[in-house]
């Protein structure tokens, strides 16, 4: 057993047999061959050596000629490793007593030779394991060929262990077989973790390497609640993952009782609790779970697959199914967000040094007013049909957001011109994402019927942390005095001004934040539909003057940590049946 510490981006339990995708995309389960299979498959085991010995000893000889033998020796080394007779019997006795496929053979064999060589305390030998890594590669290489599996042709139910998966990738994971992943890089706030939330898949990021740790079919344990992994675990843990399990679903199904109970505080203030969607088909989550409305609806997905852009009809149609499920509640569209981590798939992440300071959301529609047309075309052509409302992320300045009104004047004027309906009075609002935002909100309320806070961008703009990197994970933290200041700041104002505000960002889904935001004054969230449940729960349970009190003593404290641990307590202390 091998427990591993990452991050929680996504939360559940999910136990089952591992699906490991290495860093080119092999796809290696535990696939069982035919009795009368055997003999050919090791027949393929050996073309795939000879045709793995063969690039070997050309690459060696490539290099003996331009750099000299002592060089091409590296080589050698590497055929001695894949003809070695007991390497060879191994892969023999896997294949014909335990009816293991070559793939998979090869993987489990070589991976526990690597983790060998990496345990050594001779940095010499230790740098072998990346030798051994490369054999394994290649053999793969040439043992799959075209006939490289995608995690598209899933047959059974599996645990995702990757390298990264890109938000797209994510996006077309199976939900009826992927029943979790982990992976080796990425951070809380990425786009990845947006859409496992989304998709309520228990997810855990930013593991570091552990890949060469785990063989396909192995048993795992992912805890999206602790951001903990669990590799082959015992018998006592498998134990204690299963009652959690079943407890986390009990007290789940417990809350299904709320469903038509407005979210309103024990002492009467109506709150306003809307789902945040990815995907038209996820309003029947929000309405099952009992929203308000649609708070955030991010319509970038409608560009993360593989093939060509969406016509004006496409965006229409997604709109419209959403507005019609909906029946009149209403539904914020957020206009395109793409750029940074969020590309079309296939496409390389920017070739920008910091995408995230560069061309990216509202900066990309208006650099690409054809695109921007399209899109707005049709939420205006979709505004008949429901209560819909315009929503342009990442304003930073005041000019981008007359820039982008303005070109949403001319698309209806357009429209006009040509006879087709839409309704003119529809709202126009922004995110608030940038300190630079919150600085000049007063400004900002004069020009908008609404905000909505986005707190993902704006804890990463605000502590100057890349939500996607690792390394500084630790330092992407909502419970920051300083974005918990600007919060302040943005509520406080919207209230003056009478307008609506919104928090909209991962920070609303956390029942931990909920009492908070309450105390600061905010009367609207929108939250992933799995977390309705549990905030409602939450709103129901508080009154106004509990949450105030909240508010009030977590602005005195002096740093992230100590936020969080109060806010967590005073949460137990409501609700201790709730995981915090």
């Amino acid at each position: 057993m091998l427990r591993l510490q990452g991050i929680a981006v996504s939360p559940g339990v999910a136990i089952g047999e591992a699906l490991v995708i290495d860093n080119e995309g092999f796809r290696i389960p535990r696939r069982f061959l035919a009795r009368d299979a055997v003999e050919a498959e090791l027949e393929r085991l050996d073309r795939a050596i000879a045709a793995s010995a063969l690039e070997i000893e050309r690459n060696r000889d490539a290099v003996s000629q331009q750099l000299g033998k002592q060089y091409g020796a590296i080589f050698d080394a590497h055929l001695q490793m894949l003809r070695d007779p007991r390497l060879r019997a191994e892969l023999d006795e896997m294949i014909r007593e335990r009816h293991y496929s070559p793939e998979y053979s090869v993987s489990r064999a070589l991976r526990r030779y690597t983790k060998v060589f990496e345990s050594l305390e001779s940095s010499y030998l230790a740098e072998r394991a990346h030798d051994i890594a490369d054999i394994e590669k290649r053999l793969l290489r040439n043992l799959l060929g075209r006939k490289r599996e995608t995690i598209a042709s899933l047959q059974s139910p599996v645990l995702v262990l990757a390298h990264n998966l890109t938000p797209s990738e994510t996006a077309n994971l199976d939900r009826q077989f992927v029943k979790g992943f982990v992976t080796e890089i990425g951070g809380p706030g990425s786009h990845t973790a947006i859409v496992a939330c989304a998709l309520e898949i228990p997810a855990v990021v930013g593991m570091g390497p552990f890949l060469a740790d785990v063989s396909g079919g192995d048993l795992v344990i992912i805890d999206g609640n602790r951001g903990e992994v669990i590799l082959q675990p015992d018998e006592d843990a498998l134990r204690q993952y299963q009652q959690e399990a079943e407890q986390g679903r009990s007290f789940v199904a417990g809350l299904q009782g709320l469903r038509d109970l407005p979210a309103e505080t024990a002492d009467g203030t109506r709150i306003d609790l809307m789902g945040n969607i990815e995907f038209p088909d996820e309003v029947e989550h929000c309405l099952d779970r009992g929203c308000d409305g649609i708070g955030l609806y991010r319509t970038e997905f409608l560009y993360l697959g593989e093939g060509p852009d969406p016509d004006e009809e496409a965006h229409y149609q997604a709109y419209l199914r959403v507005l019609r499920s909906m029946g009149g509640k209403p539904v914020v569209i957020r206009t395109l967000d793409l750029g940074a981590d969020k590309v079309k798939g296939g496409t390389p992440i920017a070739a920008e040094s910091n995408p995230f300071l560069g061309l990216r959301s509202i900066r990309v529609s208006l650099r690409n007013l054809p695109l921007f047309r399209t899109q707005l075309r049709a939420i205006l052509r979709a505004s008949v049909d429901g209560n819909v409302r315009f929503m342009f992320p990442l304003i930073t300045t005041q000019l981008e957001l007359r820039q982008a009104k303005m070109l949403l004047a001319d698309v209806m004027e357009d429209l006009e011109e040509h006879g087709v309906p839409f309704n003119r009075q529809v709202q126009v609002g922004i995110m608030i994402e940038v300190p630079a935002a919150v600085i000049l909100i007063d400004r900002f309320m004069e020009e908008v019927d609404f905000v909505s806070i986005g707190t993902n961008d704006l804890i990463q703009y605000t502590l100057a942390v890349d939500r996607d990197n690792k390394e500084v994970a630790s330092l992407y933290n909502a419970s920051d005095p300083a974005v918990l200041k600007l919060l302040e700041t943005t509520i406080q104002s919207a209230n003056r001004h009478g307008k609506s505000v919104n928090v909209c960002g991962q920070m609303s889904s956390s029942t931990t934040y909920t009492m908070l935001l309450l105390g600061m004054g905010l009367r609207q969230l929108s939250v992933t539909p799995a977390a309705v449940p549990q905030v409602k729960k939450v709103c129901r349970t508080v009154t106004i003057p509990q949450c105030e009190a909240v508010y009030q003593r977590a602005m005195l404290l002096e740093n992230a940590r100590d936020v969080k641990n109060y806010l967590r307590e005073e949460l137990k202390k409501v609700l201790p049946e709730i995981a915090v």
